[in-house]
């Protein structure tokens, strides 16, 4: 047997992911569960056709075309407009904060974040060599912002990620919450060669901001006043294009130029750009089903509190409910009967993702005989 140099801190580790089953309802990932219309998939094809007679070529590495494309899109999803410089794209919002981490991370600087949240930040950490450091939220999953702040102090964060809403708890923060903890973050990340004190930058992971209710606000808002926050974005939840792996975040020009430096050339394939373009073309058709899974969010919520079940208020495309003594127990009774949810947050608790009627009918009737006395 070989005895391969693997890097220290990677012993033991397993990859990430999800169980993938084909299952009548499968509502563990947070899927937009309605595939796009004939009309959307023959767009794409022909974008993606044109596209191919140029794959002799390398794509435009600096794709200005998409990059315009999610800032119009964005100006009518927020209200907020900025220019195409100040919008980064990647290969799903997981390599676009790669890009973070890989720009203001590195050997002997801090990542902080808050949990419960999701599993990922540490794995961007990890694999930048940046130490993860996490301050529990409260009971309800709010943040303590004084805490924050002490934390901030105390570790000199150069990346503070804040997840609005929250994956796994569905938790939006109040803009004045985002805003005190940006104050924060002035001036107390990591000192430079010079020993001068830098921004912690700020990144607030709205991939599911889509789905916040009427009245709560982006951080896109708080963009013109703060040069050290970005907003990450994702067109595979709210869009229904998980499958595109298209992730991007809008911050000021001179952030997203540092993210320019450690891209890998080339990193946003001519068919990527292709198909994003031609499914940004249709951003209304696909954002449609929007309204109908909040209301099957917020229906699901209420509905679990009348079966006695603790639910949280969510600003996602999921909710998380419970307690349950045994949770895997209440997950492998809903696998037999064909949904599929996910063991994830709190212990005792669990997540379900929003699908189409039958299936939250399908979700409802088994989680009944599951927890039934």
């Amino acid at each position: 047997m070989s005895n391969l140099p693997l890097r220290p801190g990677l012993a033991g580790d397993t990859p990430y992911g999800a169980p993938e089953m084909d299952v009548p309802a499968r509502l563990n990932v947070n899927e937009n569960p309605y595939p796009p219309s004939p009309a959307v998939i023959d767009d794409i094809a022909d974008a993606v056709r044109a596209a191919a007679t140029r794959l002799n070529r390398y794509p435009d590495r600096e794709f200005p075309a998409l990059r315009q494309a999610l800032a119009d899109y964005l100006a009518v999803e927020s209200g907020v407009r900025v220019p195409w410089q100040q919008i980064w794209a990647a290969n799903g919002s997981n390599e676009v904060m790669l890009h973070v981490l890989q720009a203001f991370g590195g050997p002997g600087r801090v990542c902080l974040s808050f949990t419960p949240t999701y599993s990922m930040y540490p794995e961007y950490a990890r694999d930048t060599l940046t130490e993860y450091v996490t301050l529990a939220r409260r009971q309800d999953f709010t943040l303590d912002v004084e805490a924050v702040r002490a934390a901030i102090v105390a570790h000199h964060p150069a990346v503070v990620i804040l997840a609005s809403p929250n994956n796994p708890t569905g938790t939006a923060l109040p803009l004045e919450d985002v805003r005190a903890i940006l104050d924060a973050a002035r001036g107390a990340g990591p000192f430079d060669e010079d020993g001068a004190p830098t921004d912690a930058v700020v990144v607030v992971d709205e991939a599911y901001g889509e789905f916040r209710r009427p009245g709560v606000p982006s951080a896109l808002e708080l963009l013109a006043d703060y040069e050290h926050l970005a907003v990450s974005r994702t067109m595979s939840k709210a869009f229904g294009m998980a499958g595109l792996r298209l992730g991007y975040l809008a911050a000021t020009r001179a952030l997203v130029d540092a993210l320019r430096v450690v891209r890998l050339p080339y990193h946003l394939s001519a068919i990527s750009q292709a198909a994003a373009l031609a499914a940004l073309a249709h951003r209304e058709e696909l954002m449609s089903q929007v309204a109908s899974l909040r209301d099957e969010r917020d229906a699901t919520v209420a509905w679990l509190r009348a079966q006695g079940h603790m639910a949280f208020e969510s600003d996602a495309n999921f909710v998380l409910f419970g307690p349950f003594e045994d949770r895997q127990a209440v997950f492998e009774g809903l696998l037999e009967r064909g949904v599929l949810i996910r063991v994830v947050g709190p212990d005792g608790y669990l997540r379900v993702c929003m699908g189409t009627p039958s299936q939250m009918e399908a979700f409802r009737t088994a989680l009944t005989a599951v927890t039934r006395p």
